[in-house]
């Protein structure tokens, strides 16, 4: 069993099944509203320090979708920018175990790096793994 601190859009159909799954798998969760928290360019760089820039971005949010926020035009500094100032373009969900981040829900990644025991759960954004920082 781990214990798995969890950044989730509250109220997100799929951040409630992947939930599911990890408490499922016999994990102990710490849910953390993406939204609210007090993110620093550090903090989110140690979630995405392994991903291209544009793998950082939520594809889903309004504003992506919508074109106005084209990921790929960012840099590693105008990115983190972005998404302290707006959250809802950081990419979820965000997962520390330990002192392991991953970014995105990767069932074959957390069953690897945990155990999971489930294959799919609806979510099919690739995940990251980096060492986390404070």
């Amino acid at each position: 069993m781990a214990t798995v601190h969890f950044w989730e859009k509250p109220g997100c159909r799929t951040n409630a099944r992947q939930k599911v799954a990890l408490l499922a798998a016999g994990h102990e969760l710490i849910v953390h509203d993406l939204l609210r928290e007090p993110w620093s360019a550090q903090r989110l760089l140690d979630f995405f320090i392994d991903l291209p820039v544009r793998d950082w971005f939520n594809h889903n949010a309004p504003r992506v979708k919508s074109g106005e926020v084209i990921p790929g035009m960012f840099d590693t500094s105008s990115a983190l920018r972005a998404m302290i100032a707006e959250p809802l373009l950081i990419r979820r969900p965000l997962l520390q175990i330990g002192t392991t981040c991953v970014a995105g829900f990767d069932t074959e990644r957390l069953d690897a790096l945990i155990g999971l025991g489930v294959k799919a759960v609806g979510e099919s954004c690739s995940a990251v793994e980096a060492t986390c920082g404070g």
